[in-house]
């Protein structure tokens, strides 16, 4: 009996699930009958309101046609009236001195005659009849005013609904990814003059070969794009891939997206492992300031853990004391934090090949900055240029202004002006660590090395601040300079 109450109660179940079913699905019908109802009258209106542009074109265009061909008549008409106004009275005069000739001739006086007949033959020279052209100045042919609809009468006849686009097709050959820009081009499969523009997806993914659908990045759109190629400038590579698709929309619809393609993006993306910084440096992912009391706050709090401390209080700890969630925790295990005179922070990426590029911005306040990289074994005692371990360059502006290119203790002079935003191209194997302008890409400073092993992006802050930017590829500019100086330069080779 109960079981088959169990089965009773799941029949019932699954029928008022059916039951909820069918009725969002009336729903669903109501609701598109009404849709089709409100669309309808609207394209209908579309469609009238299309019409009578259409036939308000064609009264404007009349009017201004019969215009033309009132204003060529009017001016046809006055030339003939004045021609015909000069010919009646050439004639009049000439039939006037016709009749006194014949006067002239049968006069018998012989006396008179002499003077009447050189009257005449005066007249005859002078008369208007023999400076006329007896040719119309204008043609009575109003043929040329005349138009032919019969090619508009087929476009006419040839009118139909708008089509759905077809969808583009990326043409991968042409795109190019440089400079931290995207060019894409497209094109379409079939010649459709309909096109009124185009619409472009993009998101950033992790992930190479065809798009994947359920992705963690939103897709970010750019409508409006007229051409059949578009560039996306200024962007920041953090991911190793983009996914592109396009789609084409005419006036009244848009259609289906073109098949996704996958583009790689490569670039250096690092940020700073706070787990190297030393306690003076306050590190938030790609930023570092200088704080005077962070090796004091970090005594009271060793205090406190032994004991010593207790009456310290609490509103002494430092935020920075807590994990930011924003911090990508180090994967290369824990070490001791630089100290003493070393205020240095290392990059959280190895680089051990290939050619990457970052660039650093500092203020120009700092009373001390330097940029360069270092190898993993760098001593926490130890400051960047000092050893074997480390490459950089050096700004100081405690005391006296100085700019310097350092390693293994040596120094060399550079010239200023001192850029407030450095660009640092490494590579590896050719053992090139140059620095450029990252505003002009002017080059400051190349090292010459053999990198025997990987090194690290490496900073170096006193009494100021900086930011690091990454995510960037190599520029076009620097790869161009650094082939054609590649022997030679101007500032380089001095220090190994």
């Amino acid at each position: 009996m109960e079981d088959q109450r169990e089965a009773l109660r799941k029949i019932i179940t699954t029928l008022a699930v059916k039951n909820e079913e069918i009725q969002s699905f009336i729903y669903s019908l109501k609701q598109m009958l009404l849709n089709v109802e409100a669309n309808s009258t609207k394209v209908q209106g579309d469609l009238e309101a299309e019409f009578q542009s259409l036939f308000s074109l064609l009264e404007e265009l009349k009017e201004g046609m019969l215009m033309k061909i009132k204003q060529d008549r009017a001016s046809r008409t006055y030339e003939l009236q004045n021609q015909l106004a000069a010919c009646t009275r050439a004639l009049e005069s000439s039939e006037e001195l016709l009749e006194t000739a014949n006067q002239t001739l049968q006069a018998t006086d012989s006396n008179d005659f002499p003077q009447a007949a050189k009257q005449v033959k005066d007249g005859v020279t002078m008369a208007p009849a023999f400076r006329l052209s007896l040719k119309a100045k204008v043609s009575d042919n109003m043929s040329h005013l005349m138009v032919d609809f019969a090619q508009e009468r087929r476009m006419l006849q040839a009118l139909k609904f708008l089509p759905v686009p077809s969808a583009p097709v990326i043409d991968l050959a042409e795109s190019l990814v440089a400079d931290n820009c995207v060019t894409l081009v497209w094109r379409m499969p079939d010649e459709d003059s309909k096109i009124d523009h185009y619409v472009l997806g993009y998101r950033r993914t992790n992930f190479e070969g065809p798009p994947r659908l359920k992705e963690e990045q939103p897709w970010m759109v750019i409508e409006g794009i007229r051409q059949t190629e578009y560039t996306l400038t200024g962007l920041k590579f953090d991911m190793k891939y983009m996914n592109f698709r396009v789609k084409a929309c005419n006036k009244a619809v848009a259609g289906e997206f073109s098949e996704s393609v996958t583009l790689e993006t490569p670039a250096f993306m690092f940020r700073l492992d706070a787990s190297t910084s030393h306690q003076n440096l306050r590190v938030d992912d790609l930023s570092v300031e200088w704080d005077a009391m962070g090796g004091k706050v970090q005594d009271i709090k060793a205090r406190e853990k032994d004991g010593k401390g207790r009456t310290a209080s609490p509103v002494n700890s430092p935020a920075r004391g807590v994990p930011s969630p924003k911090r990508m925790p180090s994967g290369r295990g824990g070490r001791d934090r630089f100290t003493a005179e070393s205020y240095t922070v290392l990059g959280d990426t190895l680089i051990d090949g290939g050619e990457h590029y970052w660039e650093v911005r500092y203020e120009p306040d700092s009373k001390a900055f330097g940029v360069g990289v270092a190898y993993r074994s760098l001593g926490r005692f130890e400051q960047l240029g000092k050893t074997a371990a480390s490459w950089c360059l050096h700004v100081n502006n405690w005391l006296q202004v100085s700019f310097t290119a350092k390693h293994a203790n040596k120094a060399k002079v550079l010239e200023p002006p001192v850029p407030d935003c450095l660009g640092v191209h490494c590579d590896f194997h050719q053992g090139l660590l140059s620095f450029y302008n990252a505003r002009t890409k002017q080059l400051v400073h190349t090292f010459k090395a053999k990198f025997t092993q990987p090194v690290l992006p490496a900073f170096t802050v006193w009494c100021g601040s900086f930011q690091v930017t990454t995510g960037l590829q190599v520029p076009s500019s620097v790869r161009c300079l650094q082939k054609r100086g590649s022997a030679t330069s101007s500032s380089n080779t001095s220090l190994t």
